[in-house]
């Protein structure tokens, strides 16, 4: 009886040791499935936060570059290369990230693409910033030249109006001058002689002298003088085709000569005949040369 009893408990205990066994391994099973269940779960949100990171990192470097782009400086030709090599990248790099998933080795690319636009962003601002500097001191130095220039423009206008000036003072220096005119009538006889007379019903002629005032500014040449003559009305007696300049304007003139100028105090005369009778009263005279006025004087026939 003891025998029998002894025999069952012993195959009930088997029984419960196998019943152990299997319960630990399906425990262990269930455990390891849990942790390799939990890993992958969490590798799997790691791998998408990671992308997602990504992601915002190449649009935050794409709008870093926008905004450096946005700064008016003409880029040459190395940051214009620079710039359409990053913008290929970064369009290679939000397809590649716009994946469903990414495996370690094509995340562990990704990062690595990122810093180097990162690194590349940085020098690519740096060169922009130092070709603002230069553009800018370009720029000051542009100005100070154009100021510079205005400035010499302005100088060299008024150097030459004032050598307008002081040419126009030179020839009116230079321009002769008459001194102790005298207006003297004479009477022609039939023998040719000529006799002063003051009535205006026995002149035939006028006869203008006149000296030059000292000039060493003078050109000691042939000098043209100009004489314009005035009857008491006030008219001028000239011909239509006699025309000069003189004083700013074209006038006309009665008669004209050619002198010698040597500034040697020699004495001049112009002689003038009327082709038509004289009249009571004063008669004006003006004398030009070299473009002025020379003198005045009048002759008052009775």
């Amino acid at each position: 009886m003891n025998d029998k009893t002894d025999l069952v408990n012993k195959g009930d205990r088997n029984k419960i040791y196998f019943l152990i066994v299997v319960i630990v391994a399906l425990l262990g099973t269930n455990a390891y499935l849990f942790f390799k269940d939990k890993h992958e779960s969490e590798r799997f949100v790691n791998v998408n936060t990671e992308k997602d990171r990504l992601e915002l990192e190449v649009e935050k470097i794409e709008v870093e570059l926008d905004k450096v782009n946005s700064i008016n400086v003409s880029l040459n030709d190395k940051l214009i290369d620079g710039q359409r090599m990053a913008r290929k990248k970064i369009a290679q790099l939000k397809q590649a990230l716009q994946k469903g998933l990414l495996t370690q080795e094509e995340l562990a690319n990704a990062q690595n693409q990122v810093r180097e636009l990162r690194g590349f962003l940085q020098n690519y601002n740096e060169d922009i910033m130092k070709l603002k500097r230069e553009n800018f001191h370009l720029k000051s130095e542009m100005d100070s030249l154009a100021s510079y220039a205005l400035t010499t423009s302005q100088e060299a206008e008024t150097l030459s109006k004032r050598n307008v000036e002081l040419n126009a003072k030179i020839k009116t220096s230079a321009a002769l001058k008459a001194s102790n005119i005298v207006v003297t009538a004479f009477k022609i006889k039939s023998s040719g002689k000529n006799v002063e007379v003051t009535k205006a019903n026995t002149t035939k002629k006028l006869t203008v002298t006149f000296e030059i005032v000292p000039n060493q500014l003078a050109a000691k040449d042939y000098h043209q003088i100009y004489l314009r003559i005035f009857n008491p009305s006030g008219n001028l007696i000239a011909d239509d085709a006699n025309m000069f300049e003189a004083d700013g304007q074209e006038m006309q003139f009665t008669i004209a000569t050619s002198i010698s100028f040597n500034d040697d105090n020699t004495a001049y005369k112009m002689d003038w005949i009327n082709p038509g009778p004289y009249v009571k009263g004063v008669y004006a005279i003006i004398l030009y040369a070299d473009g002025y006025t020379m003198g005045r004087a009048s002759i008052d026939l009775r």
